[in-house]
């Protein structure tokens, strides 16, 4: 899973939940912006999480941000990975994490780059994933 999206390759990620590394680092960028920690506090390495969606843990950080006051301007992330060719997923994984955050698509900038060859990603033993996100009071919360 990448993005909220299957991904056809010949290998897999491996993790607690269901390693989706786009999600995993759209969910600490959100975290991170209202000053809630990060995904591992939330979301421990115990039997209840094994082998959560990352699209549930999303929607889950999704309403905690809410409940701070906090609301999506827009999200942008960037995948490295060597292989596989990842760019036909893109607004398929846009579609799925607007989905689990309750927002438009058009607020979801996903891109892809290669590692060329160097480090773990271009000799395709792993993938890394990056996100920043806007976030902005909803009107009638500041100061909370």
């Amino acid at each position: 899973m990448l993005g909220g999206v299957e991904i056809e390759h010949g290998s897999g990620l491996s993790g607690h939940s269901d390693a989706d590394a786009l999600i995993h680092a759209l969910c600490d960028a959100l975290l991170g912006a209202a000053n809630l920690g990060d995904l591992g506090e939330h979301f421990p390495e115990t039997e209840e999480y094994a082998g959560a969606a990352g699209v549930d843990l999303l929607s889950s950080v999704v309403r905690l941000v809410a409940e701070r006051g906090w609301s999506l301007v827009n999200a942008d992330c960037i995948v490295h990975a060597e292989r596989p060719r990842l760019s036909p997923y893109r607004e398929r994984m846009a579609a799925a994490i607007a989905a689990a955050m309750g927002v438009s698509p058009d607020l979801i900038s996903i891109k892809f780059t290669r590692g060329e060859g160097l480090g773990p990603v271009g000799r395709e033993e792993a993938i890394a994933a990056r996100a920043v996100v806007l976030v902005a009071r909803r009107r009638g919360e500041e100061g909370r």
